[in-house]
Parts: structure tokens; C-alpha cells; sequence
């Protein structure tokens, strides 16, 4: 009978079990994870772009061993149900948008009661790791409720879209103008403006109404709302960028990752907000290069007519209210408020 040998026969079967082996441990230690948030795929802007960003880099650095499937538009988890979504794990990665959740996350809210203020996109994203990093109050927050930050992602800095030419404090008397959250009913107030809470989707037809003068927002956002169709005069009143969504990870998935791309995720998250500023920059630059042709004008502010009033009483008390919050938690306050203000 012609044949292999009895040995050469068992040295086969330990070779393919060896080998079924291996495949089995790679597909099992292989790990597709879920991102859950509101943005739509489509939607080509910065914070959409920086997302597919991290989840690419995130196969790339893991050899495509690991991966990320994003679940976009809101179609897992609307915008005001992701942290709950991400706490008892429907998704593992997600954005949380800050501001809707003041007293969830009162200190993580920092910068929306200190507005206007002095800082960029950019460097609100580090003082915010730099916070994380020196006052464990900010992880905290989240942690308790299974919940880890891994990233940052402030809002650009904003300016004031008008219906009609404001070229100096003056000309803000009796504009109604879009306020929300804190600070900027307080600084709308002081100004002598009258405040007016009207949703974001509802500020187009608004400002095409008469209803509002103007609104606080900057170029990006206004394009991408096409409020810019019906508004003409952008104000470049320095109103700072304003935190606005946490790039989050469910505790127990971050926790449940080995060393290796837990320290992945760590340096993705740390990168993370030089990629969306960048990316940010490149569609201001883009937007303000296409106003001269859409009509819109551009008009500065003095600054010194802005800062002179951050002494107000009704602004000053929105700031000791957060203030009182961090100190209630035990994060000394004086440095951040010192590098919030002008």
C-alpha cells in the first residue's frame, strides 16, 4: 500500500492543528469595535473627517488586527443619548457634546462659563488634557460614571453672524441676539443686547425672519448651517472657542484592552485634536476665501470694548458659579480662571 508514513501522518495533523490553532487565537483576540455618534458620514466637515481619521489610524497602528466600525448620523445613540449608550456599552468609542450636560459634567464644562475668553481651538484642546492630566476631578467625573476620555475636541473660535453692520459696541444696543448654555446670555445682557434662545436648527429661518440680528458662531459652522446665505456681516468680536464634544470611551472596553492598544488609543486620543484643528484651519481658510464672492463682509471688532465689560456683575457671577462648582470638587480654580481670561 502505497502511502505516508504512520509518523509523517500524525506530523500532518499536528502541523494543521497547529495551524487551526493560530487561526482560532487570531480571530478571537481580534476585535472590532463600535463608534456611536450623532455626526453624518456625509457630512465632510472637521469633526466627521477627524473621526474616519482616528478610525484609520487605529487599523494602520493595530496592523489591521483591530478595528473600528462607526454607527453615524445618530443611528445607534441621538446626540443626548450617547453617554448613557457608551456607560452600558452599545458602543465603545462615541462624541459626547459637553454643554448639553452641565450638571453631569460641570467641570468638564469649564470654558462655557468663561466667555469670552482668549484661546484658540487648538489650545483649549491642550489645556483640557492638561487639566485631565493635573487635576483628577476631570476623569473622575466620567469615570464614576463608566465613562473615559481619550480626546478633545473644542469648537472653533467664535465670532458674531449679522443681519446688518456692527462695527463697534455701540451698534449691539437693543440686537437680538441667539444666546445658550451660561455664559453668553450674561455677556449678551452686558452688552446690551437682548438674548434670545432659539435651537440651531431653527436660527436660519430666524435670521431670515428679522427675528434675530445675529448669532455667536464661527465661519465653518456658519457655512455649514448656510446661515451665511441670509446673514452678511461676520463680526470679529473675540469671543474665544468654546469646548464642545469629548471623545469618550466606555470604561470597561478601555480597561479590557491589552497594554499594547490601550497605548494606541493613548496616543491616537493625544493626536487626536491637532488632526481636527488642522483639518478645522483648512475649512475656515476655505469658507473666508468664498465670502468675498457670497456677499458676506467681514468686519473687526474692537477688542478693548469686549474685554472692558468681562467685569460686569452678571458675567462675573456665571464665572464664580463654576468656580464655586470646582471648588466644591476640591480642583483649585485660580489657574484655570487665569488662563481663561484676557
Amino acid at each position: 500500500m502505497t502511502g505516508f508514513p504512520r509518523s509523517g501522518l500524525l506530523g500532518s495533523a499536528a502541523v494543521g492543528l497547529g495551524l487551526l490553532a493560530a487561526a482560532w487565537t487570531t480571530s478571537a483576540t481580534a476585535e472590532t469595535y463600535k463608534w456611536i455618534t450623532f455626526k453624518p458620514q456625509g457630512a465632510g466637515d472637521a469633526q466627521a473627517i477627524s473621526t474616519q481619521w482616528f478610525v484609520d489610524e487605529f487599523k494602520t497602528r493595530t496592523d489591521g488586527k483591530h478595528q473600528i466600525e462607526v454607527f453615524w448620523g445618530g443611528s445607534v445613540a441621538k446626540t443626548r443619548e450617547v453617554p448613557d449608550s457608551l456607560a452600558a456599552g452599545v458602543g465603545d468609542f462615541g462624541d459626547i457634546v459637553t454643554p448639553y450636560f452641565p450638571d453631569r459634567f460641570p467641570l468638564n464644562n469649564a470654558v462655557g462659563f468663561f466667555i469670552p475668553q482668549p484661546k484658540s481651538t487648538m489650545e483649549i484642546a491642550e489645556l483640557m488634557e492638561t487639566w485631565h492630566a493635573t487635576y483628577p476631578q476631570f476623569g473622575q467625573e466620567l469615570t464614576s460614571q463608566n465613562l473615559k476620555a481619550i480626546g478633545y475636541r473644542p469648537l472653533e473660535s467664535y465670532g458674531l453672524l449679522c443681519t446688518s453692520p456692527v462695527r463697534k459696541a455701540e451698534d449691539l444696543k437693543g440686537k437680538r441676539i441667539r444666546t445658550y448654555g451660561f455664559a453668553y446670555p450674561a455677556l449678551v445682557e452686558a452688552l446690551g443686547a437682548t438674548p434670545v434662545s432659539i435651537a440651531t436648527s431653527e436660527a436660519y429661518e430666524a435670521l431670515e425672519r428679522n427675528i434675530l440680528d445675529c448669532t455667536p458662531i464661527g465661519p465653518a459652522l456658519a457655512h455649514g448651517w448656510k446661515y451665511d446665505e441670509v446673514a452678511k456681516y461676520y463680526i470679529e468680536i473675540p469671543l474665544g472657542a468654546s469646548f464642545g464634544h469629548l471623545i469618550a470611551m466606555n470604561l470597561d472596553t478601555y480597561n479590557g484592552m491589552d497594554e499594547e492598544t490601550r497605548t494606541i488609543v493613548d496616543q491616537l486620543g493625544s493626536e487626536y485634536a491637532k488632526a481636527y484643528s488642522d483639518e478645522l484651519d483648512a475649512t475656515i481658510a476655505q469658507v473666508r476665501a468664498g465670502w468675498t464672492e457670497k456677499g458676506v463682509e467681514v468686519i473687526e471688532f474692537p477688542t478693548e470694548e469686549l474685554t472692558s465689560i468681562v467685569g460686569d456683575e452678571r458675567i462675573q457671577a456665571v464665572r464664580k458659579e463654576w468656580i464655586n462648582r470646582a471648588d466644591a470638587a476640591g480642583v483649585p480654580s485660580a489657574e484655570i480662571v487665569k488662563e481663561l481670561s484676557f
